[in-house]
């Protein structure tokens, strides 16, 4: 007999009934999130044949290119969760501020915070590149409409995060806490399909290194010093793509070390916290890993402001704690 087919829908039913006090809500969430992902894969496999490529000659809030498929991922995202009355906020990267839900719509005890297309500048290319998402609970239930309270929370409040790679194939890749699970899409029957059950970072794993080095005359003196450690024991290889999803997914299945560090240009590090690093963070630290900004653990940062940025070094633990000692000292 065929081992038994679990559809991502399943897989989420059964979790739920190990909580007895579940409402369901988060549960339709998720569900959401897929249709979500589905609808955006086909727009990327499609991207080549309809009128999506490119820049809409308009630029985000970081004062990056805007892609077409950019433009088209937030908003698919923002119509797949807006009306089911689980959300009472979301924010995105490509948007200045929280972005409510509509009027006449119910409100829930969650906000999203999502990056519709992470790694868009690679679109033309036919780069792999993926959406990232981070759910947390609201604060304060009197706040009806949610606050930017609840959206500037530390990563160890979040109840899920995860992510959607679309590359050769396209997988979500989520945790809630309890170990991460992928689910790679079966086009022919529309279902995410349980493809990496319990995923753990491989120890010891893969003496990988990701970074750019181009930037390297602008990196600090301890970050020259670590990159010259990894080189110059002749035990790791460079590995970089340059689009965040897709080099994090090799780090969590192969293991090694990403990183994008501070520099000159970006004191702060270029990555956002809220809507990639610490929704990663959170995945790599339910398969194993670890994940810091050079001396903080990135879960246990409170955020400032909806668009924070800060420097992540993300993967094994051990390669994690050498990054930490040669940049914090």
């Amino acid at each position: 007999m065929e081992k038994a087919v679990v559809t991502l829908n399943r897989f989420i039913i059964e979790e739920e009934r190990k909580h007895p006090a579940a409402t369901g809500d988060f549960t339709s969430i998720l569900h959401d999130i897929a249709l979500a992902a589905k609808l955006i894969s086909r727009a990327v496999n499609k991207a080549g044949l309809i009128d999506i490529l490119g820049g809409t000659g308009d630029e985000n809030v970081h004062g990056e290119r805007v892609q077409k498929l950019d433009e088209y991922a937030n908003q698919v995202i923002f119509n797949a969760l807006d009306h089911g009355g689980r959300l009472c906020l979301m924010a995105s990267e490509e948007s200045a501020e929280p972005i409510p839900i509509p009027k006449q719509f119910p409100k829930g005890d969650y906000v999203l915070l999502y990056d519709p297309l992470d790694g868009s500048s690679n679109i033309d290319a036919n780069v792999s590149i993926g959406t990232i998402f981070s759910v947390h609970h609201r604060r304060d239930p009197r706040h009806g409409d949610g606050a930017i309270e609840d959206l500037l929370q530390p990563g160890t409040r979040q109840v899920a995060a995860g992510y959607v790679l679309y590359g050769s194939s396209t997988m979500l890749v989520y945790t809630t806490g309890m170990g991460v699970h992928g689910f790679t899409l079966d086009n022919s029957i529309g279902e995410f399909l349980l493809s990496h059950p319990m995923i753990r970072i491989p120890k010891p794993g893969k003496r990988i290194y990701s970074v750019n080095e181009a930037y390297s005359d602008r990196w600090s003196a301890e970050q020259r010093k670590l990159v010259e450690r990894l080189k110059g024991k002749g035990r790791f290889s460079l590995r970089y793509i340059g689009s965040l999803v897709a080099d994090f997914h090799r780090t969590l299945l192969y293991g090694g070390l990403f990183m994008y560090p501070a520099d000159s240009s970006a004191p702060n590090g270029k990555l956002r916290l809220l809507y990639e690093v610490s929704p990663l963070s959170m995945v790599c630290e339910q398969a194993g890993g670890a994940a810091t900004d050079g001396q903080r653990r990135i879960l246990d940062i409170v955020p400032e402001e909806l668009h924070q940025r800060v420097p992540i070094y993300i993967g094994n633990q051990e390669y994690v704690e050498l990054a930490n000692e040669c940049i914090g000292g």
